[in-house]
């Protein structure tokens, strides 16, 4: 095989790219796609075109051997590969150091901006080593609850509430030069949790660790930490403040998948009201005693621990998970119980409106009667939603599901007021 042939790697991971005309809304169909190695940038592996909803098929790809990403201080566990985007009327984008873990699957989206003028600027994007294989600094320590100043009214809200977007500044709080990000929230978790840990980690531990990562970030969000100093973000990208974070990085499916599971929980203790602000370090190049160790929560997930005593085991037994009361940016909450083939009722038929919507610029998606009847043809076309977004394909609009659907809905519609 010509991959095995390529540098003799052991193994073989998973990539598949989907493109966007400028917004999540907009697949960018029959978009070009050039796939070469990060150390040998004249050998192409791949050449791709994007279907209509803007997706290359998924494709093997070389990847290290399994067990490097099993223990600390082994070679580098991932192959990197740098990817070149082309679709007419658009700028070309390359991003150089794409993450492959062996027998795991990495999404990587792409957001194309328009030419202006007829102009090709190319876009480049570059991912950052990841953060339990590169450099970074140690985390500074804090206090995990911190002290609530409504005299000064710096916090304002009620309740820890799931913010439409994350603002990221990208570097230290202090830095000026740097630009600032706005991030759905979902995203910004799915990012820095592939920053953060491996994906071919246990799940209980992946799932411990994006906990750690909502509750920290929701922390922040509750507090205005940065907002009540002056500033106008709400995070950083610098992990000697708050998260590692590569804007434009691939994801991958193991972790997509327990965020959208749980992106509502987060960590707390009795008698407070905020989010526990829940650091955590390697453990290996970087000690940090109450914290968390990622390398640590990886062993405890191999024992067979589950994620909340995995929790326990770092931030005591007294923590426990709550949910966030609202999630602000979407139309309607999520009805409590899934809905399948036998639902009725006005959930449904949201579903089946918002669904249409998402049609018209998803044409995989077919059109289906708008009745609130959850039916046979209301189900395959949730099983090509869920395929096209990279949820479990099953047909049913559990939790998950439905805070997508709203997600591409709201994204739709709010492109179609701009028009």
């Amino acid at each position: 095989m010509l991959y095995k042939s390529y540098r003799q790697m052991y193994d073989i991971g998973r990539l598949q790219i989907s493109v966007f005309a400028t917004n999540i809304g907009l697949p960018g169909s029959n978009a070009t796609i050039q796939i070469t190695p990060r150390d040998n940038k004249t050998y192409i592996l791949e050449k791709l075109v994007t279907d209509s909803s803007g997706q290359t098929t998924i494709i093997d790809l070389p990847a290290p051997p399994l067990e490097y990403s099993m223990q600390a201080n082994m070679p580098k566990p991932y192959s990197e590969y740098d990817i070149h985007i082309i679709m007419e009327g658009y700028n070309s984008t390359i991003i150089e150091g794409v993450q492959i873990f062996p027998n795991r699957t990495a999404y990587q989206e792409v957001f194309l901006i328009p030419t202006i003028k007829n102009y090709d600027e190319t876009n480049m994007i570059l991912i950052n080593d990841h953060a339990l294989w590169g450099i970074f600094p140690p985390k500074n320590y804090e206090e995990s609850v911190k002290l609530l100043p409504e005299s000064l009214g710096h916090v304002v809200l009620p309740d820890p509430v799931i913010p439409e977007y994350i603002i990221v500044h990208d570097g230290a709080p202090n830095d000026t030069t740097v630009q600032n990000y706005w991030i759905p929230f979902k995203d910004y978790i799915k990012n820095v949790a592939s920053c953060e840990i491996y994906s071919t980690w246990p799940v209980e531990t992946i799932k411990a660790n994006v906990l750690a990562i909502i509750s920290f970030t929701l922390n922040r969000v509750y507090t205005e930490w940065y907002r009540g100093r002056g500033y106008n973000f709400t995070i950083t990208s610098s992990t000697a403040y708050d998260h590692a974070f590569t804007y434009g990085r691939n994801i991958y499916k193991e972790i997509s998948n327990v965020v959208d599971e749980i992106f509502t929980s987060f960590i707390t203790k009795p008698d407070i009201r905020q989010p526990l602000l829940t650091q955590y370090c390697d453990g290996q190049r970087v000690s940090c005693p109450n914290w968390m160790s990622q390398w640590e929560s990886k062993e405890l997930g191999d024992k067979g621990y589950n994620s909340i005593n995995i929790l326990k085991n770092f931030y005591g037994y007294e923590i426990y998970l709550m949910e966030a009361t609202k999630v602000s940016g979407v139309p309607t909450s999520y009805p409590g119980n899934a809905l399948q083939v036998g639902s009725s009722g006005s959930h449904v038929r949201t579903i089946q409106e918002q669904l249409n919507v998402i049609s018209n610029n998803y044409p995989a998606i077919e059109k289906i009667r708008v009745d609130g009847t959850f039916g046979e043809q209301t189900k395959t076309a949730v099983e090509t939603f869920q395929e096209v977004f990279k949820l479990p394909v099953n047909g049913i609009v559990d939790f998950s599901t439905w805070y997508k659907i709203s997600d591409i809905f709201v994204a739709i519609t709010n492109m179609a007021e701009l028009v």
